[in-house]
């Protein structure tokens, strides 16, 4: 194909036009750095573009990268807010998400996490009319309405005294449906029967607790009550829980263990819970086996203890005790009470349901998404002291080093310094950190890396508690903490905890960024600002977080407080340490949604 001649004129004048528009283009584009790089305009633009960005990776998991590492590196004012309905959001407990799982043995109600990818990154919201909590120990009678404006309970449970509304308050008389003259009557019943005041007992179990009002009233006695029950969509009985300042948190006795080590609860309470203890060949029964310590109690009150129409629930229910060689203390109206054997079971024998021992290779404290095991744990499967009336007495047990602790190396001597460490570092917040430790504004706290539970056992003259959670790839120490009459569970923290939003006053965290590193390659698993968005998701506005680890990694972190409206200070730590640490204290800030947004 041959080639156009243009004249000599035209060709110029073509020439010169796509010059002049070369020029215009780049002088236009300089100018536009300049406007970008150093007016009030570019500012606002590039907020814009991210605001743009944050709220496309709610809905693009493929923007979920390039947001965490703006967010990371400081270069955005703050990550949004979800919308308004998502104000007690828990990720892992969905209703929507988990409704499409199988039923069987409740496998839809357990934790059903989403990938972090398909989990938006925003901040949940409060809802409107909150406050800040009433403080403890009032807020075991009242709370505000508007912190959980739900009326399902009080409308349905009002007339057992669960709780009722008044005024601007739900009030909570202590009562439960197997005992609506009230808890404090129904525990008196019970030390009739159970060494409840003395200190023989110290940790106990509340299991499918409605409001924990059991829990709530046994703290009176010295005995910390750790609640759970799963997620209701209605009735937010774990939410009502925390927010009286009771130990809860949300779980479901389905296909797995429950997140705690073997033989750490003296006390396993169950008032109207509706497990079916028998069922599967008992499994459900075994799992409390597995959890109640040697020379403990099981109390279950309600069906199908001498229930109409259960005989052979309530027949098959003796029958496993027996087989398990339970001792028998009373069967009071609906209430019966049991006391497990202090050595192995007295399996193997016959028994109707094929119960058996484990293996001796079988680790009766992994409980992390393990599977509900049809066999008996055999108390010898861990060596030491730790039955009931084996152990020292309340408050004694705390600083006694437990057996348990000779697992480790050198284990007594690290549980002793650890012990005098904290006792140092928490001495050194009180007076130095300005915290409010010790206040009444302090009542839920968070342990994230407990390890022994020293934290917690320097906060014992504290109106406060504690939930230690010992991460599932650091060292199995859960079973120390409730040996020394502690509380707490196993997590992993790439993903979130099983908690309502605005359950904790104050969390603390050591070493944050082994949370999300694998210890064997030291590779990241997940991110810190997932990380740091789930823990503003735990925490009550007006909250404080505490954060200890090194200078880079407080550097880090500080980076990210800006973009979950944290307001953060950096300190040193404490003169006795010799160890290469900063300390961040943060708030949470009170903020709310924009009306428009309802």
């Amino acid at each position: 194909m041959g080639h156009l001649n243009l004249p000599s004129s035209k060709r110029n004048a073509r020439q010169w036009r796509l010059l002049d528009l070369v020029s215009a283009a780049f002088f236009g584009g300089v100018l536009l750095f300049f406007v970008l790089v150093f007016t009030p305009l570019g500012d606002s633009l590039a907020a814009s573009g991210r605001q743009a960005l944050l709220r496309s990776s709610a809905s693009d998991p493929r923007q979920r990268h390039s947001l965490v590492e703006l967010v990371e590196s400081g270069r955005h004012p703050a990550i949004e807010r979800c919308p308004a309905d998502a104000v007690d959001h828990m990720p892992c407990e969905d209703p929507r998400r988990n409704s499409q799982l199988s039923r069987e043995m409740n496998f839809y109600r357990e934790r059903h996490c989403p990938p972090p990818d398909q989990t938006p990154l925003c901040l949940i919201p409060a809802p409107d009319g909150y406050r800040v909590p009433v403080q403890w120990p009032e807020s075991l009678h009242k709370i505000w309405h508007d912190n959980m404006p739900y009326n399902k309970i009080a409308d349905r449970k009002g007339h057992q005294g669960w709780m009722k509304k008044e005024g601007p308050y739900f009030v909570f008389p202590g009562g439960g449906t197997m005992f609506p003259d009230g808890a404090v009557q129904y525990i008196e019943k019970l030390k009739q029967y159970i060494p409840i005041a003395g200190g023989i007992l110290r940790t106990a179990l509340d299991m499918g607790c409605g409001v924990a009002s059991f829990g709530g009233y046994l703290l009176a006695e010295d005995i910390l009550t750790l609640s759970f029950a799963p997620r209701d969509s209605h009735k937010s009985q774990i939410q009502f829980a925390l927010e009286r300042g009771v130990p809860a948190f949300v779980a479901m006795l389905g296909t797995r263990r429950l997140a705690f080590p073997a033989f750490s609860f003296d006390l396993v309470h169950c008032s109207r819970c509706l497990i079916p203890f028998t069922a599967y060949n008992a499994t459900y029964f075994i799992e409390v086996d597995r959890l109640l310590r040697p020379g403990g109690y099981l109390v279950i009150s309600g069906p199908p203890v001498q229930w109409p129409k259960q005989d052979k629930e309530w027949a098959d229910l003796q029958a496993v005790a027996r087989a398990l060689c339970y001792e028998l203390i009373v069967v009071d109206g609906n209430t019966v009470i049991w006391k497990k054997t202090n050595g192995d079971s007295c399996l193997p024998n016959q028994n109707e349901f094929g119960i058996d021992l484990c293996e001796e290779s079988d680790d009766p404290n992994s409980a992390w998404y393990f599977k509900l095991k049809k066999c008996v744990s055999r108390t010898s499967s861990i060596k030491g002291d730790y039955a009931v009336g084996t152990i020292p007495k309340w408050p004694q047990r705390l600083t006694t080093a437990p057996s348990r602790a000779t697992l480790m190396k050198n284990g007594v001597d690290v549980f002793d310094a650890d012990t005098r460490r904290w006792a140092r570092r928490v001495a050194y917040y009180k007076k130095s950190l300005n915290l409010k430790l010790g206040t009444p504004a302090v009542r839920n706290v968070m342990d994230m890396n407990a390890f022994f539970g020293g934290f917690a056992a320097s906060l014992l003259s504290d109106p406060a508690w504690v939930m230690n959670v010992v991460p599932v790839r650091k060292p199995s120490t859960l079973g120390v903490i409730y040996d020394r009459g502690l509380i707490g569970v196993y997590h992993d923290w790439c993903e979130p905890f099983s908690t309502y939003p605005r359950t904790y006053d104050l969390i603390h965290v050591s070493a944050i960024e082994t949370l999300i590193k694998d210890p064997g390659s030291g590779k990241s698993r997940c991110n810190l600002v997932d990380l740091m968005v789930e823990i503003d998701r735990m925490l009550r506005p007006d909250g404080t977080i505490v954060i200890r680890d090194s200078p880079e990694v407080i550097e880090k972190v500080d980076r990210i407080t800006r973009a979950v409206r944290w307001t953060a200070t950096i300190h040193e730590k404490e003169p006795e340490s010799n160890v290469r640490e900063k300390i961040l204290v943060a708030t949470k800030i009170f903020w709310k949604l924009p009306s428009a947004s309802h």
